[in-house]
């Protein structure tokens, strides 16, 4: 009979990710969590995972051969973790399972940093996918070009989204000094995850363990200009490196003289730009994602796939066909005055990314933020500052105060440099939402498009929403 692994805290997107190739790998598989939401609720149940709600003790009745703990709510105290301690059960964290079980012995290509993590490791995935070489992939997003997040693949490459978060509760490194990357992507680095992290200095630290892990023959590709990545560089670097972005780096340390990607002549909206390497151009892409942020994704999806060997004009026609992430101004609902998006952004920075890019593409039409700012580090005000310019690109925002927010957001929409307007209950946010449709049916040579942004399930109200436009 097949090894029995139960997976505790499976609605989470590594977790959930994890027991998808965990089942691939030929183990009987289960699992709980407080909550599981789509899309890793359907993903789960198409896999035909078993999975409790809840954390009760009972359910790890008999034994599993290994439990993988998670780290999203799952600390001492917990009912199932004490259990586990006291009955002497065997359990790993999600991430040390990962590195140790999937990808020991395979050539690791993992994606860094604090924004764009997922659509860069699906932009990669899906070359090196269009290149035949099969890969095998964890995302912590559902790409459109893939069917699932993750999939153990049919060779020696595994694309891996490597999140800086803690491990678990009794392993407070980051997740990605499991992975042990022979490919690493640096794509930024900015203060986050304030409830874990004190300052930068503590999260450039945990960059550069991850930089320890990496061999003098793998690859390093970090941006140009990112001052905090290049203090992370400065402190040793002992791989090749590559760097993406505009501008020829000031050299402060041996290592940093290898490539140098960047884009050239680019359309107004970002949804078109030629790839330069070396100052040689290389082909152009073509797409409807917008904003300079993903071209920097696009950059560094190529310069990885180039390192395991595809050519780089076969990467350019992969990533035309590349049809983006969900979640990640993603289009719900359009009619000829009204259009409702949905995208993950929780950061100040992606936030602003975003916005900045699809005013690019919308011109002078009205373009209303919908934020929740539920992260841990939003919740506890770090970046509230911040939160007051992101917006500058919209027209107006619309700010909800959600239950865990432990400071008086009212001061943000105050001080917002757009109007602004809060809320704390879903139905009446839905009901404003509803009214700016009705509003926007009155306007003449103008179309209003709102951006629902935040990194959770915001109390389902896309559904309730869509099915009352629609």
């Amino acid at each position: 009979m097949a090894q029995h692994i139960y997976f505790l805290g499976i609605g989470g997107t590594l977790m959930g990710s994890l027991a998808q190739l965990a089942t691939q790998m030929g183990y009987q598989v289960s699992g709980s969590d407080q909550a599981i939401y789509p899309p890793m609720s359907d993903q789960l149940d198409d896999a035909g995972i078993v999975v409790h709600e809840g954390f009760d003790a009972k359910q790890l009745e008999p034994a599993p051969d290994l439990i993988v703990i998670g780290n999203a709510g799952l600390p001492r105290g917990n009912p199932a973790v004490e259990y586990i301690l006291d009955q002497g059960l065997a359990y790993t964290s999600g991430a040390a399972w990962l590195g140790d079980t999937v990808l020991r012995n395979r050539w690791v290509l993992a994606v860094a940093g604090t924004h764009g993590k997922t659509t860069t490791a699906s932009m990669l995935t899906w070359i090196l996918d269009q290149a035949g070489l099969q890969p095998g992939y964890l995302i912590g997003g559902v790409p459109n070009n893939l069917a699932l997040s993750a999939r153990l693949g049919d060779s020696s490459f595994f694309v891996v989204e490597a999140d800086e978060y803690d491990t678990s509760y009794f392993d407070r490194r980051s997740k990605f000094v499991h992975y042990r990357p022979r490919t690493l992507v640096l794509n930024n680095l900015e203060f986050d995850h304030a409830d874990i992290f004190d300052d930068i200095q503590a999260i450039q630290t945990q960059f550069h363990q991850l930089l320890r892990t990496v061999p003098s023959s793998g690859l390093i590709l970090a941006p140009s200009s990112d001052d905090n990545m290049n203090e992370v560089l400065a402190m040793g670097c002992w791989s090749q490196l590559a760097r993406i972005g505009d501008e020829v780096p000031k050299k402060t340390f041996d290592a940093d003289n290898g490539d140098l990607w960047s884009a050239a002549n680019t359309s107004a909206d970002g949804t078109g730009f030629d790839i330069v390497l070396n100052g040689k151009s290389h082909g152009r892409i073509a797409w409807s994602l917008l904003g300079r942020h993903n071209q920097q994704n696009a950059l560094n999806a190529l310069a990885a796939a180039r390192h395991v060997g595809v050519p780089i004009d076969q990467g350019v026609i992969a990533l035309n066909k590349f049809e983006g992430v969900k979640r990640r101004l993603e289009l719900l609902f359009e009619n000829d005055y009204f259009a409702l998006y949905d995208d993950f952004a929780h950061h100040p920075t992606a936030i602003r990314s975003t916005l900045e890019g699809l005013r690019k593409s919308v011109g002078g039409d009205n373009i209303l933020a919908v934020i929740e700012p539920r992260t841990h580090t939003m919740s506890l005000g770090t970046l509230r500052h911040e939160l007051k310019t992101c917006c500058a690109a919209a027209d107006r925002v619309f700010w909800f105060r959600a239950e865990n927010i432990k400071w008086d957001l009212s001061e943000v929409q105050q001080n917002s440099i757009v109007p602004a307007t809060m809320f704390d209950k879903h139905d009446r946010l839905i009901k404003g939402l509803l009214q700016e449709n009705s509003a926007a049916n009155t306007q003449k040579n103008k179309k209003t498009h709102v951006v629902i942004m935040s990194n959770g399930a915001f109390g389902g109200i896309y559904k309730d929403l869509v099915a009352q436009l629609a």
